[in-house]
């Protein structure tokens, strides 16, 4: 689990996120949750790797995002990968699909964590998909500055 963020406790973060997709826009929303999914969050073993955010109608749905059973529900657990439905006003809701359906915009989870309230919140980023020499043009950068800070150390 990762530290807190300014009182936030990041629950699941998506890294490759950045990596994969060119990020234009980042917007915060709440997630409906079952009692058992809050708990599971809890502990810390959620999965966004493969996670996406799109339409279902006129609301936006997370899909794909892993959320264990929690072990002492019994009988009463959620669904592990089930859609979930996600809080936002009406015109972020409008501005989202327009994004996607038009202009040709992924709608990426980069994180999953719990506010200063205590309410499990999701980071949205509306992202373009990178092609591959744009994926190796971020690796040089990543690899030069490592290198650059390595050197600047070691002279002194």
């Amino acid at each position: 689990m990762n530290a807190p963020k300014g009182g936030q406790k990041v629950v699941a973060d998506n890294r490759k996120a950045r990596f994969n997709y060119e990020i234009v826009d980042t917007l915060e929303a709440g997630i409906a949750l079952t009692g058992t999914e809050v708990k599971s969050l809890r502990s810390g073993k959620a999965t966004i790797g493969d996670a996406y955010a799109g339409p279902s109608g006129d609301e936006i749905f997370l899909f794909n995002a892993y959320i264990p059973e929690y072990l002492q529900a019994n009988r009463f657990n959620h669904e592990t990968k089930r859609p979930r439905r996600l809080l936002l006003h009406k015109r972020q809701i409008n501005k989202l699909i327009g994004a996607t359906q038009r202009e040709g915009f992924t709608v990426v989870p980069l994180r999953i964590y719990f506010n200063t309230d205590g309410r499990a919140k999701v980071e949205l980023a509306l992202g373009r998909g990178k092609n591959l020499h744009d994926k190796r043009e971020t690796e040089k950068k990543r690899t030069w500055d490592r290198e650059r800070s390595r050197l600047l150390r070691d002279k002194g």
